[in-house]
């Protein structure tokens, strides 16, 4: 019997390509037919179709013709709505017709039972609801400085590039507050007024959407609506987690990349160190364009300040800044674009509250809580590795090697040291860091460095002159 086949096929299917990927592909093929040899399985979307037909298919098909000799070859098929609920509805008809004084009862309590719940594609596209861009965040209000003026060119490349996608995806790497959620706006603002079709997500909304279909069972909705647009944007990508849903984003990556749509992705790290995120998404992360906004300088620093004190001017006619207080704000705090909105605030508030003029000192004032609460800077480990390499004149290759003499060995110990001292990654994560070795190597060199600092004045000195230059 075909239909026992079947049954087999789909049991070895799921056994060799594992339970996730059988349950978001495989699971909702269902047999229609077979003629001529070619057996017909039907899907509910067409998207599943076109993704089994790349994807699968031959492994289907191999896996039916070992199990049954009178299929030679498959035939995926889209399920007819139409045809399936007319089906439906005329069964129903025929049973409520046997039943005396039921006949219209029946056909009503369907009626109720259709409109009763929403369609799943009404359902997909709740759950996957972009989220509101800002107006306000577009491309003529960033201002560009040298931290930032490759990430600004790149991305508004892509957001005013009509034809295929360019520097796919494209990843735009910063920290809190320099800029990078203002691109993120600005590409979609620029993209769905040139008449493209745009979804912007934060991480959470992302993993909610995905967990929300799962819930509802309109997963294949949800994943058709994802993969139907022309740019995805998503914004700190760092926070995705579980396995499931890494895989999914995994699939949209591969999906809209290799159709030729675009990507763009934030996160604060470099795609190497999302630790959280399995390394075939880091690797096809990696594979675009990856940009970085550096720590903003003092220059831009105070193109920031003068242009939020200009619109903040256009609403409070009275509101003035002297060019002395911009110089001393943009030198005092170094933190964020965020901190930065957050000074003028506060001098508006002096300025509007006590209606006097702002000077220096009502300006250091104002902003001295923001002074006080400036952060260490965050450390990479890359970053440790390149400058210890430097300063020992040795290649960061040397570094993460197997060479064991001397001279590669002891600045390697130093630059674990390092990492487990300015940073918050465990003892496993920087020994993979370090060419993959083991974390009890990275707990030794930790131990040698700590007994030979207690000794030895100058590696004391020249331990704290790093760890110094790392935190400037």
């Amino acid at each position: 019997m075909v239909e026992e086949a079947w049954t087999r096929v789909k049991r070895r299917l799921r056994a060799e390509l594992g339970e996730d990927v059988f349950m978001s592909w495989l699971a909702r093929l269902e047999l229609e037919d077979v003629a001529e040899s070619c057996a017909r399985l039907s899907v509910p979307t067409r998207f599943l179709k076109s993704w089994i037909e790349a994807h699968y298919l031959e492994r289907v098909v191999t896996t039916f013709r070992s199990e049954s000799n009178s299929v030679a070859s498959v035939a995926i098929v889209v399920r007819s709505v139409m045809r399936d609920t007319g089906a439906k509805a005329g069964d129903a008809a025929r049973r409520a017709t046997s039943l005396k004084g039921n006949v219209l009862q029946q056909p009503a309590i369907q009626e109720r039972s259709a409109t009763s719940s929403p369609q799943p594609a009404a359902r997909a596209e709740a759950e996957i609801a972009s989220a509101p861009l800002d107006t306000r965040l577009t491309f003529e209000s960033f201002v560009v400085g040298r931290s930032n003026a490759l990430a600004h060119a790149a991305a508004e490349r892509i957001a005013r590039h009509d034809g295929s996608a360019l520097y796919n995806p494209l990843y735009i790497q910063a920290g809190v507050g320099l800029g990078k959620t203002h691109l993120m706006h600005a590409i979609g603002n620029e993209a769905r007024g040139a008449g493209k079709r745009v979804i912007y997500l934060t991480a959470d909304r992302f993993m909610y959407g995905f967990v929300a279909s799962l819930k509802a069972q309109t997963s294949h909705a949800f994943k058709e609506r994802l993969r139907g647009i022309d740019l995805l944007v998503i914004d700190d990508v760092q926070f995705i987690q579980g396995r499931t849903i890494q895989q999914e984003f995994g699939h949209t990556l591969n999906a809209l990349i290799d159709s030729g749509r675009q990507v763009v992705v934030a996160a604060d790290r470099p795609p190497a160190e999302l630790d959280s995120l399995d390394e075939r998404v880091r690797s096809r992360l990696g594979g675009g364009l990856v940009v970085e906004i550096s720590t903003l300088d003092e220059t831009l620093r105070a193109g920031i300040l003068e242009q939020r004190v200009a619109a903040v001017k256009a609403t409070h006619a009275g509101f003035d800044v002297s060019p002395a207080v911009v110089t001393y704000v943009a030198r005092a705090i170094a933190t964020n674009g965020r901190d930065l909105e957050g000074a003028v605030n506060r001098l508006l508030a002096h300025a509007t509250l006590t209606s006097s003029v702002i000077t220096l000192e009502t300006a250091e004032l104002a902003i001295r809580d923001l002074v006080r609460s400036r952060e260490p800077k965050r450390v990479r480990i890359e970053d440790i590795q390149k400058l210890v390499a430097s300063r020992y004149n040795v290649s960061r290759s040397d570094i993460l090697s197997e060479r064991r003499t001397a001279a590669v060995v002891k600045p390697r110990q130093i630059a674990m040291y390092l990492s487990k001292v300015l940073t918050l990654r465990s003892l496993p994560e920087i020994g993979r860091r370090f060419g993959g070795r083991d974390h009890t190597t990275v707990l030794h060199a930790v131990r040698k460095i700590e007994k030979a600092l207690e000794g030895d004045t100058m590696l004391s000195e020249e331990v704290e002159l790093l760890k110094r230059m790392l935190q400037e």
